[in-house]
């Protein structure tokens, strides 16, 4: 079997001053650390106001995320980029405001609700297929943007049952877009102590964004506030979330916090989903041996008619598309890094880590972690099949954290991945275009820099009709 190994971020030499690591660090991550990184339990850095700890070692990042969690809460200075689009979302806040934002959230996402917006996703999916039928004649197509708008889709639908087609829809993916291509992955106040009171130097483009995407959201939020009063309101997840009591308090979300949580929903469920559909797709046009296989599957499993009915059970028979879409997590994490900060001391590996210190938990090192993955940076599904891939993931598969802080979103991404990604392998073959490599690095997510360009032609074996 070829061994495929996709590309990674060239890291830097071990010794850079501080002003180039600055400007490295805020533009990628990933570029701007060291190799040693792929191999270290821990790592400790000290600048200018940043004393920082990377925990690779699985004790260490289970102190952290699982057994301490309060001890080590989100870190502030990581917000400081995303709150004029999220506010007091739940991705960003801690303490009793995070548990009480959790309680109303959660059960929106369990098991039964899952099941329940499976035909939103399943129409969202379809549509997916159909947009890039016309483009499926053999063209390079840049997949990034065309899974953006599938998740995007998927998002809207589940949401408040409304395709990205409605007009309101299309304005705040259109405005996400837009905040994105304006938004670093961190903003200054990422670097610097500042209090909470003095201004974050967004750029005005940003801000403007961020603006609009939360007046629109806003109208979608009291529009069905309205229809949730007069009884006309569809079983969606909107719906679920605005009329679901606090168990404590009793208190439900007002709009405004509403607001929050759909930005939160958007950029959360939509971004890292289609930045994970993405890189699928990539890995699979390099490896054409295994995109035949999950084609293969998906028409076993889904059948090979037009419009044939799809069970929400299918998606569990559908082993091939899962491997596929967890190993482009395990490769691609779309949060490549999770920062928390001791609210404590505490000791690392006999380390004292001081109270204010930032403790990055990094699903893109761990993922790749050469001391705890075989062949760590080499694309091979087949190893969520074995002993030692399954070992593996239990110490170093964190796409989703991991803890009380885990993405309540997960079992949510876990079928809506494997699902897209087999129904597009079901209807098209993907060819990876050689002379344009992606080049990830880390943005509000793992993107590529250069976007994905992929050549895209309809399955022989596959009537016309199927995907149109």
């Amino acid at each position: 079997m070829t061994r495929i190994v996709p590309p990674k971020p060239r890291s830097r030499d071990d010794r850079f001053d501080f002003l180039r690591y600055l400007r490295a660090f805020r533009h990628d991550i990933l570029s701007a650390n060291p190799e040693r990184l792929y191999r270290a339990k821990m790592a400790e850095f000290r600048i200018p106001f940043l004393h920082t700890f990377l925990v690779n070692e699985p004790p260490l990042w289970r102190h952290v995320l699982t057994e301490h969690p309060r001890d080590f809460p989100k870190s502030p200075r990581m917000a400081a980029g995303l709150e004029p689009l999220l506010g007091q979302g739940v991705f960003l806040t801690n303490g009793a405001q995070w548990e009480r934002q959790r309680r109303i959230i959660d059960p929106a996402f369990e098991g039964g609700r899952l099941r329940d917006t499976f035909p939103a996703m399943l129409a969202a999916a379809r549509a997916s297929v159909a947009r890039l039928t016309p483009l499926a004649d053999g063209q390079a197509v840049e997949v990034e943007a065309q899974m953006s708008h599938a998740t995007a889709d998927v998002i809207f639908r589940t949401l408040f049952s409304m395709p990205i087609e409605d007009q309101t829809a299309m304005a705040v993916f259109h405005e996400f877009r837009t905040f994105q291509g304006t938004q670093p992955l961190l903003n200054l106040a990422a670097f610097l102590p500042l209090p909470r009171w003095m201004p974050r130097f967004h750029r005005r483009a940003t801000l403007r964004s961020a603006r609009r995407i939360r007046a629109l959201t806003r109208d979608m939020v009291e529009t069905r506030r309205r229809s949730i009063a007069d009884g006309t309101a569809p079983d969606d997840l909107a719906t679920k979330i605005m009329t679901t009591a606090d168990p404590q308090t009793g208190e439900t979300f007002g709009d405004d916090e509403m607001i929050d949580q759909v930005a939160v929903f958007f950029l959360a469920g939509h971004e890292t989903s289609a930045s994970a559909l993405a890189w699928a797709l990539y890995v699979l046009a390099l490896d054409p041996e295994t995109q035949a296989h999950l084609a293969d599957e998906a028409t076993r499993v889904l059948g090979g008619e037009p419009d044939q009915p799809i069970d929400f059970s299918a998606v569990t028979r559908l082993k091939q598309a899962r491997d596929v879409f967890r190993e482009a997590l395990r490769l691609y994490p779309p949060v490549p890094m999770l920062v928390r900060e001791a609210a404590c001391p505490a000791t690392f590996r006999g380390r004292s880590v001081p109270k204010g210190a930032q403790a990055v938990v990094s699903p893109w090192y761990l993922g790749r972690h050469q001391a705890l993955w075989d062949d760590a940076d080499a694309f091979c599904p087949a190893r969520w099949s074995t002993p030692q891939g399954k070992a593996a993931a239990r110490d170093g598969f964190l796409p989703f954290s991991a803890g009380p802080r885990v993405c309540t979103g997960a079992g949510f991404a876990m079928i809506e991945g494997p699902l897209i990604l087999a129904l597009l392998a079901r209807a098209f073959v993907f060819e990876g275009l050689p002379k344009h490599p992606p080049e990830p690095v880390a943005q509000l997510t793992v993107r590529s820099r250069n976007g994905i360009w992929l050549k895209i032609t309809r399955r022989p074996d596959v009537p016309s009709e199927f995907v149109a």
